[in-house]
Order: C-alpha cells, then structure tokens, then sequence
C-alpha cells in the first residue's frame, strides 16, 4: 500500500472470553513498542489506529486497538474474514498491517 509502513508478522488467533464471540490476533510486543513510539500520534480514542490489513490475497480496511492488560495492539478479525480464509481459534497465521 502506497505511502504507509508495512508490518509482517505470524500470530495465533484468539477468542475474547465475553460474549460477543470476537476473535482477535495480538501483534508481537516489539511490533507494537514500534509502532507506539513512532505512529501513536495517529491513535484515536481508547488507542484504535486505523489500518489496513492481509491475509494471503485478502486484504481490508480495519484498526487495530491497544490492550494496556496485554501490552500489545489486538488486531479484531470479522466473521467475513475468517470464513473467507477458514480460520478458527488456534490457528497461526501470516499477516501484512499497514499503517
């Protein structure tokens, strides 16, 4: 994506143990110290940061969110998503986030 920071990282997805059912991927601690320290400016209300993110040829409007209790940026993934690309709980996947 023309004139935004690539990030490549793997994850496992995880389910949030409230109702609601949301599923979510924690970015690598050092991917997020990375982009607090240089794009936290960018950070709307309760730390959300648009973004754009991709899995294999997917790729889809979205933001990421900081998580004080984790240290971390979570990275929300929609039913559409998981479906499109089968994935459930537990699964490690290769995504691309540009911010």
């Amino acid at each position: 994506m023309k004139g935004k920071i690539q990030y490549d990282f793997s994850a496992e997805i995880w389910q949030h143990n409230s109702t609601g059912s949301w599923f979510f991927v924690s970015l690598p601690e050092h991917l997020s110290d990375e982009i607090r320290e240089n794009l936290k400016w960018q950070e709307e209300g309760w730390g959300r940061m648009k973004a754009s993110a991709g899995i294999g040829n997917l790729i889809w409007e979205t933001a990421i969110w900081f998580d004080r209790k984790r240290n971390t940026y979570l990275l929300p993934l929609k039913a559409e998503i998981r479906e499109k690309q089968s994935l459930k709980t537990g699964d490690l996947i290769h995504l691309k986030l540009w911010i």
